[in-house]
């Protein structure tokens, strides 16, 4: 398993957000991995073995809503979360046109 997964609900449309491109870095420095959601919204990113640090997952929330035909307020979410001695952390997101919330999955 991937040492970082997400999950990404559409909170308007009671479904999951499939589509979505998301991309795992260090802020500020190079993309680690990139990939888009299945159909069940969900994605694994990055090596099994990442180092201990600051990352962020940036979510094209933009392209998500447009395609679908909606505006929207954020044309990205980034969300910045540190790994420290875990084999594994889960980073969900909770979408509508205009907010977002997230939490420390498992």
């Amino acid at each position: 398993m991937s040492r970082i997964t997400t999950h990404i609900l559409d909170a308007v449309q009671g479904s999951p957000a499939a589509g979505v491109e998301t991309v795992l870095a260090r802020p500020g420095g190079p993309e680690i991995a990139r990939g888009r959601t299945d159909a069940d919204g969900r994605l694994a990113l990055g090596p099994d073995d990442l180092p201990d640090g600051d990352y962020q997952l940036r979510f094209d929330t933009g392209r998500y809503f447009a395609e679908s035909g909606r505006a929207s307020f954020h044309p990205s979410v980034t969300i910045a979360f540190t790994v420290a001695d875990a084999p594994h952390y889960h980073v969900p997101l909770l979408l509508s046109p205009y907010s977002y919330t997230t939490y420390r999955g498992s």
